[in-house]
């Protein structure tokens, strides 16, 4: 085969690639003019595609359950006039090609979230998106440009070439005001600064007590909420009437009332803000991908806090609570730092136990995608259920929401989040994947780093028992549904499983499971009650000789 009919015979394959099943061209050419962004711009640029008009295409994409259809590809130093293409050849979510978009009228919008060079001081020298105070959501972040939305007829069989211009920028994050019970604290991080090679923030939402003013002598006990990055207070406080709304209205409004009463434990609530390059929070741990994130919260934050506000600087009135994510990141918070809390309530964390990665087993199973023990049939794996069991997400479809919204783990998604958080740095400086998102594969050295590093809280706790147990005794208790939608309580029932069996001492932790069918986001009590609980383990294992009347006035 000569030469140029090799080329010729690539041109054709392209070319028909390039074009809808039916041979029509289909593509769109994102632009955006220089009285926009004067430099050019290295990121990632979207279309989105939807048929309901009521809000902005943008704000109905990168959802898992029902997302408006999405197509993305990379631009690298994209200048001002320049345009980036997407075409048929394109991958997308929940649709795999513009070809599977029937013929009809839609709402159409472009994206482009912008990335930054950071130059780590790992000698890593990286392409990510700087979160700008928004908790890593790329169709809301400060910055990144959109064009107007357009409705368009669009037929795969007659083909169209349609033009996009990105006219509008995304305005900064307007952050609430402080109120007599909100306060918010924004510092930088000297740790994470230097690490990343540019100014990094951490931050927190402050949920005072009732008169915390009226008693100025007064010092009280905190409980730190970890949660998913919220301007909004660290628990479900809504100083509003809810009637007739929904349940966290309902049970903010409940959690008002109780907080304002006469008789109830005043304590000061607080949620860290720390949003990484890769996602939403960094988990609260040190991480290879990361930074050292969990120094930088209990070294530079805690203590500014402490200084700020009139917190018990004790470890017997630090308490922790989250859920999901905010659940790992509690349990996480309480193990690493053992001595430092005096107890966690945690609620359907993520998995615990990577032997239940979801699902799946990283340290055995050879794919993500499938279930073992099939010689020829291909059983898919899902990643998400309702509470009666019916499967709502592959692993395989999740995996391929990640690499359209962002390749190198820049998705902003959970499974890039835990590899950045828990996995080694790859070669080209970016985390190195847990398992490939287009086969499934996994990659066995990735699974073992994060069980070496303690990442796996199960086989960190289980391993290092004999000096965390006199740390950790009665100060873990866990709560999950047990048809959590993301098959979370099966890591539960392992770790349940494994402090069974620790002794010396035993682990006196507490699991409780709601039945039947409960799914994520269970919690067995109301937030009023939970506080009254964590107040009372605060009293009865304050040391001998510490006053906790002051902080329980009427």
């Amino acid at each position: 085969m000569t030469s140029r009919l090799a080329l010729a015979i690539i041109l054709l394959i392209f070319s028909g690639v390039a074009r809808g099943a039916q041979g029509a061209r289909l593509r769109f050419e994102i632009s955006f003019p220089a009285s926009v962004h004067a430099e050019p711009i290295t990121g990632r640029v979207f279309v989105v595609i939807t048929r309901d008009g009521s809000k902005e295409p943008r704000l109905q994409a990168g959802s898992w359950s029902d997302p408006a259809p999405l197509f993305g590809v990379d631009v690298d130093q994209l200048k001002p006039g320049q345009a980036a293409v997407i075409d048929a050849t394109t991958s997308g979510y929940p649709v795999e090609s513009l070809g599977a978009i029937p013929a009809g009228d839609y709402h159409v919008q472009a994206l482009l979230n912008i990335y930054t060079e950071f130059h780590r001081s790992d000698g890593h020298v990286i392409w990510a998106h700087m979160d700008q105070w928004e908790g890593q959501r790329f169709n809301k972040s400060p910055g990144n440009l959109y064009s107007e939305p357009e409705a368009l007829h669009l037929d795969p069989k007659a083909g169209y070439d349609v033009r996009l211009s990105l006219t509008k920028v995304i305005p900064p994050v307007e952050v609430p005001p402080d109120t007599m019970w909100v306060k918010r604290i924004k510092i930088q991080s000297k740790l994470l600064s230097i690490f990343w090679g540019r100014p990094i923030y951490l931050g927190a939402v402050v949920l005072l007590p009732k008169d915390y003013d009226a008693h100025p002598d007064v010092h009280y006990p905190v409980l730190y909420v970890q949660d998913h990055f919220s301007l909004g207070p660290p628990l479900p406080f809504r100083p509003e009437a809810a009637k007739g709304k929904d349940f966290w209205d309902r049970a903010g409004y409940d959690l008002y009332q109780a907080w304002t009463s006469d008789n109830f434990p005043r304590m000061i609530a607080v949620s860290f803000l720390h949003p990484t390059p890769y996602y939403d929070d960094s988990y609260a741990v040190n991480s290879a991908n990361n930074g050292p994130y969990g120094d930088a919260l209990l070294t530079e934050l805690v203590p500014h806090l402490e200084a700020h506000f009139r917190m018990i600087r004790k470890p017997y009135a630090r308490v922790l609570m989250g859920g999901s994510t905010g659940g790992w990141e509690s349990l996480a918070l309480q193990v690493f730092h053992p001595a430092f809390f005096a107890g966690t309530w945690t609620f359907f964390p993520d998995p615990n136990d990577f032997r239940r990665y979801q699902l799946t087993n990283i340290y055995q199973d050879e794919n993500a995608f499938y279930q073992p023990g099939h010689e020829w049939a291909k059983v898919e794996r899902f990643m998400m259920r309702a509470p009666d069991g019916q499967p709502l997400i592959t692993t395989r479809a999740f995996s391929r929401l990640h690499l359209v919204l962002g390749g190198k783990d820049r998705s902003g998604q959970q499974l890039d989040a835990w590899e950045a958080a828990y996995g080694p740095v790859g070669e080209d400086g970016y985390p190195k994947p847990l398992w490939d998102k287009q086969t499934g594969a996994i990659d066995r050295s990735v699974a073992d780093y994060m069980r070496d590093q303690g990442y796996d809280l199960r086989y960190y706790v289980e391993k290092d028992w004999p000096t965390l147990g006199p740390q950790l005794a009665g100060k873990l208790h866990l709560y999950c549904g047990d048809m959590d939608n993301y098959y979370l309580n099966l890591a539960v029932y392992l770790f349940e499983d494994s402090l069974k069996k620790l002794e010396n001492p035993a682990s006196d932790a507490s699991f409780e499971y709601g039945r039947p069918m409960k799914g994520h986001g269970w919690m067995p009590m109301s937030f009023p009650e939970l506080l009254r609980m964590m107040a009372d383990h605060i009293t009865r294992h304050a040391p001998a000789g510490e006053d906790t009347t002051p902080w329980k006035y009427r």
